[in-house]
């Protein structure tokens, strides 16, 4: 049987069939192709990962084992690998109610380790930004240079996967305050906005631009949504990371 005689019969076919039986397959494909869809992107917004990422010695470890256990883990660990886990927030485990638990990622601060970053994001439901607020001084130029590889990456921005400042250590007479830090981490990601323009598209072709042209870069102007806190992992105040994890992983 050649196309041409095939084609006839099927219009034969349908020809022949009552109309209320074409009308409900119709539905039936609609209905199923809709349910796929909505399934698909329900199951994309019930991630439960969230991403602890910032320099090394920002105290990003104290605050997973704060969120796991409540307890303070001295020291800095450097990792060649993210230390994660799946827990109820220890400040919900007492509670009676059913809690939904969260998966947290302390990713290496390292920056030749930076890259397993891009392994997680497909999955983050939000990232938490640690900065040191005692040595922020110091460090603010390559935390601000990490930052704007974080806020342009393509897999932050189509997903506008919203992103904490948080300003750990903020127990110490030394530290600076988080309207301080956000302000000094505006200003140098201006100064990156303008070095990085002057690289030829063909080297930026995976980034997204940050900000306004022609305008003071403000943290607002973000695809995804930005926002900033204080913390201290050893002093177990961490209410805010808390909120903010639960703002965007719901019980």
């Amino acid at each position: 049987m050649d196309l041409e005689q095939w084609k006839q019969q099927i219009l034969e076919w349908l020809h022949n069939v009552p109309p209320i039986h074409l009308y409900a397959a119709a539905a039936v494909i609609v209905f199923t192709t809709v349910l796929l869809i909505s399934t698909r992107l329900f199951t994309r917004a019930k991630s439960n990962t969230v991403l602890l990422t910032g320099l090394t010695g920002a105290g990003k470890t104290v605050l997973f084992y704060q969120l796991r256990d409540g307890s303070v883990h001295q020291g800095t660990v450097t990792s060649m690998e993210p230390n994660h886990s799946t827990f109820v927030l220890h400040s919900e485990a007492t509670e009676k109610r059913k809690v939904r638990p969260v998966r947290v990622v302390d990713m290496p601060g390292h920056s030749r380790l930076r890259t397993k970053l891009d392994d997680y994001l497909p999955q983050a439901a939000a990232i938490v930004f640690v900065v040191d607020a005692v040595d922020f001084l110091s460090n603010c130029r390559p935390a601000s240079e990490y930052l704007y590889d974080i806020l342009t990456k393509g897999s932050v921005v189509k997903k506008k996967i919203p992103l904490l400042i948080l300003c750990n250590k903020s127990d110490k007479v030394t530290a600076h305050s988080k309207e301080f830090i956000c302000k000094q981490m505006g200003k140098e990601i201006d100064k990156l906005r303008e070095s990085r323009s002057a690289i030829s598209s063909a080297d930026i072709a995976n980034e997204f631009t940050l900000g306004v042209p022609g305008e003071p870069f403000s943290f607002n102007q973000c695809h995804n949504k930005v926002s900033v806190q204080d913390a201290s992992g050893l002093t177990g105040e961490i209410s805010q990371l808390e909120q903010f994890i639960r703002e965007h992983v719901k019980p």
